[in-house]
């Protein structure tokens, strides 16, 4: 579960049932996750105060001392990039609406399935880079004319109420492009949920969608309001849509069609009013030739395609997503920064990136936990990325074909940008750690289009 990072995720558990913490201490080490318990609420803050190592915080909301609301807004304020999870068993709809608009990337009721957290747990910490608090949401990192069209098409899209289709390959960023929708949109102070199509057995999905009622199946020992009627005024995102069952494709169908649906195990019908996001890392128009999707589905779903194109068709957001993510890295380690050499960075705009955005992320992971003397060399890379002594490394073309000086282009300025923040903004400085004089440094700073206070905040 833990993809291609090099390290195991740390998730911190709070709830007061004993069993609890217990099964869900025994699933995730079982699944590759290093996890540690809390029992109250104060014994929860106590561990996050005391290390700033977790990826990912797990709560019950009912807890005898601090309740999950409150952990919510305590981590909110002191730790705001820490994805959140709220279990529950004794969720309403007001009060997991309330937990998701405070912050919480998702909610599992209780009994939960393993399969359940699990999916959950991997679609928070994939997402990590990509935080929502209230109303707040953080900026997303591109340089390249393709990104900045999707970006263009991003804002226009939100604030209508059409259903979209997001595509593109796996780890390019559709639940970020999902995100920065709803975020914009007239939605935006109402949950937004998302939930992975594709990581759950049919059974589970309709019941995660639609809510069940007590006894309506084997082990259904509470009532599950479902993600259709929690979203209920937000935003509501599937992804991996292409994966869905026909049986589940038809009763979706009736959602998009009459706002309506019924609980698993009941015949009450049920109205909602939700936007709806889909992905799909599939070709939806092929898997409708071979009639493994419904057409009349696609048509509904692909009202406007917002299409993410794969890293290695915009190389100019490499080392901008680069530099990204080993800030961030930084300040959640707290160690001193690091950078990319220029054989390093080469390499990085040479590689194709089959894993795209979510690969380049684990990559400066594991380079900065190698680096040495805060300089990221080839030998921090993995291997796969290395160039052959048998041929050069082969340099994926935009639609236009390759564009050596800007490449080249890329490189320098990635390098003046971080002799300036080393330098905090010293132009004088930068030009001694760049081996230049003062006039050439600014010279470059005017042609790359360098921002003039760039290191000076």
């Amino acid at each position: 579960m833990n993809g291609n990072n090099t390290k195991k995720n740390r998730i911190l558990v709070i709830d007061d049932e004993e069993h609890v913490t217990s099964l869900l201490k025994e699933m995730l080490e079982l699944s590759g996750y290093i996890c540690d318990t809390a029992e109250c609420g104060k014994e929860g803050l106590r561990k996050l105060r005391n290390s700033n190592d977790y990826d990912l915080l797990i709560t019950d909301i009912r807890l005898p001392d601090v309740s999950g609301l409150e952990i919510l807004e305590i981590t909110g304020k002191k730790y705001p990039f820490l994805p959140v999870i709220v279990i529950t068993g004794f969720a309403t709809v007001e009060s997991t609406k309330t937990a998701l608009r405070m912050g919480a990337m998702d909610y599992i009721p209780k009994p939960f399935t393993t399969a359940a957290v699990l999916s959950a747990i991997n679609s928070a910490i994939h997402t990590s880079f990509s935080r929502i608090r209230g109303r707040r949401f953080r900026k997303i990192v591109y340089r390249s004319d393709l990104m900045e069209q999707v970006m263009e098409l991003v804002s226009k899209v939100a604030k209508t109420n059409s259903t979209i289709l997001i595509t593109g390959e796996s780890g390019t960023g559709k639940e970020l492009i999902a995100r920065a929708i709803h975020s914009n949109s007239m939605r935006s102070a109402q949950p937004f949920i998302s939930v992975n199509s594709g990581a759950l057995p049919e059974g589970l999905l309709e019941s995660e969608l639609f809510g069940h009622v007590k006894g309506a199946f084997t082990g259904a020992t509470a009532t599950n309001h479902g993600r259709f009627r929690v979203a209920d005024g937000g935003t509501l995102f599937l992804d991996e849509v292409g994966n869905m069952s026909p049986a589940m494709q038809v009763k979706l169908l009736r959602v998009l069609q009459d706002g309506e649906f019924s609980p698993v195990g009941s015949s009450e019908i049920l109205t909602t009013d939700v936007r709806l996001i889909t992905a799909s890392n599939i070709n939806l128009e092929d898997a409708m030739t071979k009639n493994e999707f419904r057409e009349d589905l696609y048509y509904r779903l692909n009202v406007i395609e917002v299409h993410v194109p794969p890293l290695r068709h915009r190389t100019d957001d490499i080392l901008p997503l680069a530099e990204h993510f080993l800030s961030r890295l930084m300040g959640s380690e707290k160690k001193s920064s690091c950078v990319l050499s220029s054989t390093a960075a080469s390499i990085l705009l040479s590689y194709h990136w089959p894993g795209n955005v979510r690969e380049l992320e684990n990559t400066m992971e594991r380079a900065r936990v190698l680096c040495e003397n805060s300089v990221i060399l080839p030998k921090d890379l993995p291997g796969r990325m290395l160039p052959s002594h048998e041929k050069p490394p082969e340099i994926y073309p935009s639609r236009d074909g390759i564009q050596l000086d800007s490449l080249l282009e890329n490189i320098e300025k990635h390098y003046i940008i971080n002799a300036l923040k080393r330098s905090k903004g010293n132009r004088t400085r930068a030009a001694r750690l760049l081996g230049l004089k003062r006039t050439t440094l600014l010279a470059r700073i005017n042609s790359l289009g360098i921002v003039k206070d760039t290191g000076r905040n």
